[in-house]
C-alpha cells in the first residue's frame, strides 16, 4: 500500500532593506562578474590540484581561448573582501549587475589592496551600487 500527499507551500513575503523580497534572492540570474570570478576560483583549483598545468590546459578543459582564461585569472588578484562581496551579489531578475566584468579587472590589475578597495568605492559610487 503507498500513500501520497500533496501539498503547496506558500512563501511568506518578506521585503528587505534593498528592496528585493525574500522569494527573488534565490531565484534570478547571477551577474556575470560573480560567475566569471567563481570560475577564476575554480581554475585555480583545477592548477593546484594539478589537473592542470597551466592557462592552456585550463582553455583546453575549459573550451575557452586562453586569453579568456587570462582575463578570468585575473580576479583572483582581487582584494578578498572585494572578491566575498562579488560572490555574494544575489541572484537579480534581469542577472545584470551594473559594474562590468571588464571595470572589475581593470580594479584587479592594481598592485596593492588599498588600491583596489579605494578604486572599488570609487567604480561603486560612480555606478550608484551602495
Amino acid at each position: 500500500m503507498s500513500l501520497e500527499v500533496q501539498f503547496q507551500l506558500k512563501p511568506r513575503l518578506v521585503v528587505r532593506s534593498d528592496g528585493l523580497k525574500a522569494a527573488d534572492i534565490g531565484s534570478g540570474r547571477r551577474a556575470p562578474v560573480t560567475m566569471a570570478l567563481a570560475l577564476a576560483i575554480h581554475f585555480d583549483d583545477l592548477m593546484r590540484q594539478g589537473e592542470a598545468a597551466n592557462y592552456s590546459d585550463v582553455a583546453r578543459l575549459s573550451c575557452l581561448s586562453r586569453e579568456r582564461v587570462s582575463q578570468i585569472m585575473r580576479l583572483n588578484y582581487l582584494a578578498p573582501d572585494i572578491q566575498v562581496e562579488l560572490l555574494y551579489l544575489p541572484a537579480l531578475p534581469t542577472g545584470k549587475y551594473p559594474i562590468s566584468e571588464a571595470a572589475t579587472r581593470g580594479v584587479a590589475n592594481l598592485l596593492g589592496w588599498a588600491a583596489q578597495r579605494q578604486a572599488w568605492m570609487d567604480l561603486k559610487k560612480s555606478h550608484g551600487v551602495a
